[in-house]
Order: C-alpha cells, then structure tokens, then sequence
C-alpha cells in the first residue's frame, strides 16, 4: 500500500489532477488504488475542490521535491507498445473502423468490453512482426473485440477460428464474413466446456482477453494451450484493474507448467472504454470518501499484452476432455465487475 501511496502524492506534486486521470496513471488494482486514496484524504495528506485533487500541506511535507528536477515518460509515437504499424496496416485500420461501425453493444451478463480500434491492429502488427500472421491458423477464445474480422481483413492467415459463448458474436461475424467476403469460422463455445476434438492441436496461434478470475485465467489459457501445435504461440491480455500481482504469479505458473515460456510483456497496450449502453464498470466510485465527477472519457482500464511460445509439446494444465467450473467474479481482487454492486446469485 505504501507504493501506491508514495505513487499518488509524487503525481500530485507534479499537478492537481482529477480521479479519472489519476486512476489512468495507477499500476494497482483498481480496490487498492480506491483504499489508498481513501487513506490520504482521511488522512489530511490531499484535498478535494470542484472534482480536482490537491496535495495538502501535510501531503508537501511527505515528498521530496527533488523528483520534479528528472522528468521521465512513455514514447508518445507507439504509446510504450514498442510496434508501430505503417504501409497497409494504415489503411486495415480505416477498413476495420468501417466494417464494425455496428458492432453489438457489450453486455455485463458476458462481462463484454472492446479494445480501442487501433489497439487491434497494433496487436495484429505486433503478430506480424514475429510471424505470427501470415499462413498461420488462429484461433480466438472471445472475440467481444472482433480482433477475428481485423484478421481476416487482411487475408493473411489461413485459417481463422472464433469460439465465444454470445451467439448474438456469432451472427454478426457470419454477417459481416458474408458481406466483404472474409472467411472466419465461428462456433457457440462455454470456456467451462470440454473442447470440441477437432481443434485440439489444430492451431498455430491462440489470442484471447480472458476473464480475469483465477479459475477464468485457468479455464481459457488451458483451452487456448490445448488448441496449439508444437512449437505455438500465444497472445492474452491481463490487467492490474482486475488481477493482482499475486494473480500475476500464478498465471506465470500456470503458464511454465504448460511447457510455456512468457517472450513479451507490453504494458498498457490496449486500452479500454468502461461506460456502454448496457454495461457500466465504473459503479466502484460509490466506495470513494469524496465525490467525483463523470468520467470525461478516460479510458483508464488498461490491458498488459502478453506473448509466449510453447515450448516442444504444449501441456495444458486441465485435460481438454474436462469440464472445468469457472468463477465469474473475484472478490479478492476486484471492484470494476457491475454484479458486485446487484443483488443476485448467479454470479
């Protein structure tokens, strides 16, 4: 706690700044940014006026002001993501924008939400630059990003292979294949479920944005492990929103116990909007000791993309042929999940 602290008060030192931007800055999850930020103000260490937050006297006294003499920041050309895409990636971009100008709004009841547009295609330039696109099989578990029709827009791969619990995906992927033309391959699947046999070592990459519970972690990096060939890779998102270091851990050793080995860890590579028509992940600030104002827009949820290589034989830790029971919500770790704030059992 005192990290996230000490990391609040040297952002503070440097300017005022409102919850949502100080929220954007945040490494923690999202319960322990609120704790600590709580702590300060009871404390008297920051004020609140009109929405902004301020150091306090007292706050003044508990930093060091040499800090503001080194400055330090992110690349503002690749946003820290270390690819940067250009040639036909520019114009798959404007092709992308267009074709999903539709998309089906995200649902709470599927914990739904969709990475900013040019995020799905630094992913796919990312996949590109290590030869992971062209002529390779894909298979997606979720696809609430359509990360599928990115794909298939650019008739790279061979093979593109969605699997996603929302059949309402589903219709709108063979849809839009129909009308441009794009060959993507879509079955209704539960991550609980046993996988189909057919798609077990069927695949060269795999790429999801998994439910971030411990079981949620397990149940789709497992499915995703067993659809690989020797010798495959991977590609997942993971947040500090949600999971916490200690969840880190574990999906790290998960992922070693599946002959996997973690090639890249790019921070904050896709961002994500929190507000949709039928999904509001942002009721945590009901936990707030201070009001504060509507999120003017920030898209503070943040997803670290990690990439790893099996290696020889791919080992998932739960035998595809099993079922395996899957927690949709951690209490532990999280605040951002709606069905924390309802009363209801079926989560």
């Amino acid at each position: 706690m005192r990290r996230i602290k000490s990391q609040i008060l040297q952002s503070l030192l440097k300017s005022s700044k409102s919850f949502w931007d100080l929220l954007d800055e945040s490494h923690f999850t999202v319960k322990d940014f609120i704790k600590a930020l709580n702590d300060l103000f009871r404390e008297g260490f920051i004020s609140v006026e009109d929405g902004i937050l301020h150091l306090t006297e007292k706050g003044l006294k508990e930093i060091d002001r040499r800090i503001l003499e080194f400055k330090a920041g992110i690349c503002s050309g690749c946003e820290g993501k270390k690819i940067m895409f250009d040639g036909k990636f520019r114009s798959l971009l404007d092709d992308y924008v267009r074709v999903i100008n539709d998309r089906p709004s995200p649902r709470i009841e599927f914990f739904q939400g969709y990475m900013r547009e040019q995020d799905v295609i630094s992913r796919i330039a990312l996949m590109h630059y290590y030869g992971d696109l062209a002529d390779k099989a894909l298979i997606l578990i979720g696809d609430d990003d359509l990360l599928s029709i990115a794909l298939a827009l650019t008739r790279l791969p061979s093979r593109i292979f969605v699997l996603d619990i929302d059949e309402r995906l589903g219709e709108y992927i063979r849809r839009k294949s129909r009308e441009h033309g794009l060959d993507i391959e879509f079955q209704k699947y539960n991550v609980s479920d046993p996988l189909p046999k057919d798609l077990i070592g069927a695949f060269d990459v795999f790429s999801s944005e998994p439910l971030e519970t411990l079981s949620g972690l397990k149940a789709f990096l497992s499915r995703g492990v067993a659809c690989l060939r020797n010798e495959g890779v991977g590609y997942f998102g993971l947040s500090t929103a949600e999971a916490s270091f200690r969840k880190w851990m574990a999906v790290e050793r998960m992922l070693l116990r599946m002959n996997c080995v973690i090639t890249d860890a790019i921070r904050d590579f896709s961002r994500y909007k929190t507000l949709y028509e039928e999904a509001n992940y942002e009721k945590f600030t009901i936990k707030l000791r201070f009001p504060v104002g509507v999120n003017p827009g920030i898209k503070w949820y943040k997803s670290t993309l990690i990439r790893f290589e099996v290696i020889g034989r791919a080992k998932p830790i739960v035998s595809p042929e099993r079922h395996i029971p899957v927690k949709y919500i951690d209490r532990r770790d999280d605040v951002t999940n709606p069905f924390l704030y309802e009363n209801t059992k079926n989560f």
